[in-house]
Formats: C-alpha cells, sequence, structure tokens
C-alpha cells in the first residue's frame, strides 16, 4: 500500500513562492516531538508554518530529545497539527517497510538560499525507491556542473528523508556521504528500505557470480 502525506498547508506555502519563503531569517518553533520505530528512536520539529527539523534514527529516546532542543528550545510540544500526527504515522509506515510518499509534507525552509531551495525541490521529487547523482541532481535543479555544490547544500538538509537526501548518490553509484548520524551506513539501510542496493554484493553472492 502507498502511502501519501498531503497538507493544504504546503499547496498554500508553495503557491507564494521562494521570495515569501526568505521574509525572514528565523523560525518559531512551535512544538517538537521525539517517537519510536522499529528502527530506533526518531524526532520532529516543526512552525506554524511547516516541519523544521527531522532527527534520523538513534539508539536512545534522550539523543534524539538532546539533538531537537538544540533546535527547538523548550517549545511545548502537546498540541499536535492534524499533518504533524499524519507524518509521524507516515515516519513509522516507512520505517517498516511501507512505500511512503513524502512530497506533500509541508516544510518551512526560512533563511535558506535559493540554490539551496532549488536543490531540495529537485530532490523532493525523487520517487521511494529511486536514486540519482549529485551531478544529475544538480543539473535538475538548473544548476549543472555544481555537483560538489549540491553535496554540501544535502549535507546542511534540515529534514532528511522529507527532502530525500538519502537518494543521492556518488558518481559511478557509490554510495557518497551523509551526514546524519551513522553516516554512510545510515544511508544505506534507508536505501535498503527502499530496495537500493548499493555497492558490491555480498561475498556469498559474488561466489556464485551475481
Amino acid at each position: 500500500m502507498r502511502y501519501l502525506v498531503l497538507d493544504m498547508y504546503w499547496i498554500a506555502i508553495r503557491s507564494f513562492g521562494k521570495e515569501h519563503i526568505m521574509e525572514s531569517t528565523s523560525q518559531a518553533i512551535a512544538g517538537h516531538a521525539v517517537f519510536e520505530t522499529v528502527i530506533g528512536f526518531m524526532g520532529i520539529a516543526w512552525s506554524d508554518v511547516g516541519l523544521t527539523r527531522l532527527c534520523l534514527p538513534q539508539r536512545s529516546r534522550d539523543a534524539v530529545e538532546r539533538r531537537l532542543l538544540r533546535h527547538a528550545g523548550n517549545a511545548a510540544s502537546s498540541a499536535r497539527p492534524q499533518w504533524v500526527a499524519e507524518l509521524i504515522a507516515s515516519i513509522k509506515a516507512y520505517a517498516a517497510g511501507e512505500d511512503v510518499d513524502f512530497s506533500g509534507v509541508p516544510v518551512d525552509l526560512t533563511g535558506v538560499d535559493d540554490f539551496r531551495l532549488a536543490i531540495y525541490d529537485a530532490a523532493r521529487k525523487l520517487a521511494f525507491g529511486e536514486t540519482t547523482t549529485y551531478g544529475e541532481l544538480a543539473k535538475r535543479a538548473g544548476h549543472a556542473g555544481l555537483a560538489r555544490e549540491t553535496g554540501a547544500a544535502l549535507g546542511a538538509n534540515p529534514v532528511p528523508l522529507v527532502i530525500p537526501c538519502h537518494r543521492i548518490l556518488a558518481a559511478g553509484g557509490k554510495i557518497g556521504g551523509f551526514s546524519a548520524p551513522g553516516g554512510s551506513t545510515t544511508k544505506e539501510k534507508m536505501l535498503a528500505i527502499e530496495g537500493v542496493r548499493v555497492g558490491p554484493p555480498p561475498p556469498a553472492q559474488v561466489s556464485f557470480g551475481f
């Protein structure tokens, strides 16, 4: 079953364009939440506009809480908008191996420059299980030849998974870097959830010529 996380606020936000997003350079955090999935504890923070931060799996709730608090401060998190509740449920479904579409999740990218906005927008068009390279993504975003800068932009991605930077690989299909906890190992595991294998096959398969 394919899940679709869609919220009318994101449609409204996109209609204003990048200029509207850039009006302010700070985000007013409205709340945050830490929750358990089958692959570990994850967390999100949000503003009145949309998602501001997403923490990928870690072993302990406290570790995720600390990362979120560095960004969100002591923002109250008792009142959760409907789209937040739906997002948490969808992240749990993704972690369990479901095909989830996060392209409709509202994201607050206040203060992000135009280059990164273009890269993030192009990345969000990649579907579950679809990959591309840094160079190709740069081209799709209208910035051909800026593969290195694209990698840097993705390394600063505040909402991995929703902006699926794990789906962008290095040239030659190599795994490439990943700035989240666990580095490229986490990236490889996320791709495995989507049925994507990067790198040589396991030794047992090599012996059979697979």
